[in-house]
């Protein structure tokens, strides 16, 4: 053994340089990739509406996805009347959601750190069902069930509203965590 080997530099060649910035760039796209919650995460039990598009369920709190419904101190107008379609909202959820267990499968966090999911009950998607039935707007999918709420007026699509993003930056709330 020659002296002075063992604590002698390793010269590296270009391949191997460019080789290793490239792992190093792999591994650094796939850690960026990584969900902050493991998306298809199923949540089974039974779940409550805190409002018109939110649930909780085994004490996690769950935002519907693809959908955004009224506020529950919104108000739309309908035959030249105010009703409360926030309430309404909240109220269609629930009883959707009264009817069994859910089951919400996670699609990942908002950015608020809630839980995104796509939830059913015996069966039928619950997120469907809101925009279907003029409970929420479209918010990314249910484009078809908002197209269909909105031919037959059902639900909020029945007189006049505001959206529900355009309601909240109107009515700010300083305890709103969204």
């Amino acid at each position: 053994m020659r002296r002075g080997a063992i604590f002698s530099p390793r010269r590296f060649s270009a391949a191997d340089l460019l080789l290793a910035a490239s792992l190093l760039a792999a591994c650094a796209a796939v850690v960026t990739m990584l969900p902050e919650k493991e998306k298809g995460e199923l949540l089974q039990g039974r779940a409550r509406a805190v409002d018109g598009d939110s649930v909780r369920l085994n004490g996690v709190e769950i935002r519907l996805a693809g959908l955004d419904a009224p506020e529950l101190r919104q108000t739309c107008e309908r035959n030249g009347q105010s009703w409360n379609c926030g309430e309404a909202a909240r109220s269609f959820l629930a009883a959707r959601l009264g009817r069994a267990d859910a089951s919400c499968r996670s699609q990942g966090l908002d950015r608020y750190g809630r839980t995104l999911a796509v939830c059913s009950v015996v069966g039928e998607e619950v997120n469907a069902a809101l925009v279907r039935d003029g409970m929420a707007v479209s918010y990314g999918a249910y484009e078809r069930e908002e197209a269909e709420a909105r031919a037959a007026r059902r639900g909020i699509w029945a007189g006049q509203f505001m959206t529900p993003q355009e309601w909240r930056r109107l009515h700010p709330r300083r305890d709103r965590n969204r």
